[in-house]
Formats: C-alpha cells, sequence, structure tokens
C-alpha cells in the first residue's frame, strides 16, 4: 500500500435530528482500521478465555463424575460379593441338612432297636412311661405369644454364622450317636445277663430320690407335648417381623394344669401386660424357670415346690394369641433352649 494512501483522512459524518446540523469527523485511515481490528481481538481473546474456563469445569466434573463412578462400582462389587458368599453359604447348609436328615433317620433306626430291647426285657416299662415319652409335635399355626425383642440385620447376619457352627456342633454329635448306641446295646445286652432286677429297681430309685434333690428343671411343665412355636429367631406372630423368642410354646386348653419342672423356691407370681399371668421359680446352680400367659397360679413368692408340683393353669393372658404356655428356662440370667433340659 502506498504511502499517501495511508495518509489519507477520512470523514465521519454524525447525523442527529432534523433541527440539529451534522457533524464531521476528520480520522485517519490507519485508525479506523485499528479501532475494529481491536475489537474483533478482544471479542476473540473473551471467547477464547470462555472456552478455556469451560473446558476447566467439564474436566473438574468428568473427574467427580469418574471418582463417583468408581465409588458406586465398588459398593455393588462389595453386595454382589456378600451376596454370592451368603448363597454359597445356604447352599452349604441345605446340603448339609440333607445329609443330617439322613444321619438322623439313622439315629431314629437305632433309637427303635434300643426301644425294642427295653420292652422285651422290661415289659412293664411302657406302662410306667405311658404319656411320658410322647414324641414332640408341631403346630406352626397354634397359639404363640411371648415379649418383643427386635431383630437387627447385623444380628441376622451373626445369627447366621453361629448356624453354621451349629450344624457342625451337630453333626460332631450325630457322630458320636451312630456310634455310642450300637455300643450301648451291646453293653446292655451284657449287663442283663448279670443285673438283677432288685438291684436294679434300688437303683432307679435312688436316681429319681437324687434327681429330685438336684431340682434340676427336667420334666414336662404341661400333659400336652405339641410346640407351636420354639426357642430363637422367629417371625412375630403380631407384627410378621423378625424377632427373638426366649422359650418354647406349649399347645393346651384354657384350664389345663402346669406343673413345676424342677424343685425350687417360687420368686414371682405377678402379671403383666406381655408376659400376663406369670411364674418364675429359683433352681439350685443358677437355673429358673419362667411360665407365661397363665390363667390361674397356685403359689406365692416364697413358697418352696417340688417337681411335678401344680403351679397353676394354662391360659391366653398377656401379648397371647391363644392358649397355649410360654416355658422359659434362664441359666445365669441368660435364656437358654428348654428342650435341653427337659427333653
Amino acid at each position: 500500500m502506498k504511502k499517501g494512501d495511508m495518509n489519507r483522512r477520512m470523514t465521519l459524518l454524525l447525523l442527529r435530528d432534523a433541527q440539529r446540523p451534522a457533524r464531521q469527523f476528520q480520522l485517519s485511515r490507519p485508525v479506523v482500521i485499528l479501532v475494529p481490528a481491536i475489537a474483533v481481538l478482544s471479542i476473540s481473546t473473551l471467547i477464547v478465555s470462555l472456552q478455556v474456563r469451560s473446558s476447566q469445569i467439564i474436566s473438574r466434573l468428568e473427574t467427580t463424575l469418574a471418582a463417583q463412578s468408581l465409588q458406586l462400582e465398588v459398593t455393588v462389587s462389595d453386595k454382589e460379593k456378600a451376596i454370592s458368599l451368603l448363597q454359597n453359604e445356604v447352599m452349604k447348609l441345605s446340603s448339609q441338612a440333607v445329609d443330617m436328615k439322613e444321619r438322623i433317620q439313622r439315629v431314629n433306626e437305632l433309637e427303635e432297636q434300643l426301644e425294642e430291647f427295653i420292652q422285651k426285657y422290661d415289659p412293664d416299662s411302657s406302662a410306667k412311661n405311658a404319656g411320658k415319652n410322647e414324641p414332640i409335635s408341631w403346630d406352626i399355626s397354634g397359639s404363640k405369644g411371648g415379649q418383643w425383642i427386635a431383630v437387627h440385620d447385623q444380628q441376622v447376619l451373626t445369627k447366621g454364622r453361629e448356624l453354621k457352627d451349629d450344624f457342625e456342633e451337630i453333626q460332631d454329635l450325630l457322630d458320636a450317636m451312630e456310634k455310642s448306641v450300637p455300643k450301648t446295646l451291646e453293653r446292655a445286652e451284657d449287663a442283663r445277663k448279670n443285673w438283677e432286677e432288685q438291684k436294679q429297681a434300688k437303683l432307679l430309685q435312688a436316681r429319681k430320690l437324687e434327681l429330685a434333690r438336684e431340682g434340676k428343671p427336667s420334666l414336662w411343665p404341661t400333659s400336652e407335648r405339641r410346640l407351636t412355636s420354639s426357642f430363637g429367631y422367629r417371625r412375630d406372630p403380631f407384627n410378621g417381623r423378625s424377632a427373638y423368642h426366649a422359650g418354647i410354646d406349649i399347645a393346651g386348653r384354657i384350664g389345663d394344669p402346669v406343673y413345676a419342672a424342677g424343685a425350687g423356691t417360687v420368686t414371682v407370681a405377678d402379671q403383666m401386660s406381655e408376659r400376663g399371668k406369670y411364674i418364675i421359680i429359683q433352681h439350685p446352680n443358677g437355673l429358673q424357670t419362667w411360665y407365661m400367659h397363665l390363667n390361674g397360679m397356685n403359689v406365692s413368692p416364697g413358697d418352696q415346690v417340688d417337681k411335678g408340683d401344680l403351679i397353676g393353669q394354662l391360659g391366653s393372658t398377656g401379648r397371647s394369641t391363644g392358649p397355649h404356655l410360654h416355658f422359659q428356662v434362664v441359666k445365669q440370667n441368660i435364656p437358654v433352649d428348654p428342650l435341653l433340659y427337659v427333653q
């Protein structure tokens, strides 16, 4: 471009309203070119800075989303692993349960052989023990009751691990029983030839007196032997939620007699909203027996009772769905399975 062209001046007319004269401005050509160029450059710089800023924000968002996604993947992976472990444990327990049923059946067959042996050489045993050794039956639709003790998820998981240990202990017991029962039959056959009837009667009588003095709660507390709810975790009969049942529920009719499971001292004979009318008997060695939902009570606190004494009548008082006895054994202030004692 020629130097003369660059030095040319350009006239800028500013037109206002009709009453005012137009104004003229003389601008050099470089100025006219430079001003729009600066404006374009400023706008371009602003656009670039906005793009950089947007890229930074997008990058931070992508980093945050990636971290959250990784955390979710880890959480889902942990839950899937836990579910897989639980499924494996359930499958193992199911397999063990099938094996256990078969082994229990074999033990029952051995027990029947022992019962045949006893009846063969002691015909009077059937009459003596009539009604005392009836098998326990189940009626899950029958009357239930007991205090509400909530179960948390962690307790359920802990109970699952304890259940596995219980299965292993039961298997060990079954192993011992399968080996010991046949040997017991052999020893009984040898002993039959040597024992005298009078000596055997004296030994049995001495053992009965010894058990009575011990006060161990070994007597079944009712005339009925039908269970409607077992000891441990169950579905609560009122709200359907998981709950801990500290005893066993025995079905019966209102007014049926309730007996002391062992000798001891009556410490409580009272009534509460959940337990209804209930009795607590203190036995030796830190043992207690509890009898709940009674219709009536025949004893008072401080009374001394012997094993088999009538202490009350079966009922449906308190938190109960129908006539039954909630029977509970407490050892050192901790509830234990009553079937470990009365069976």
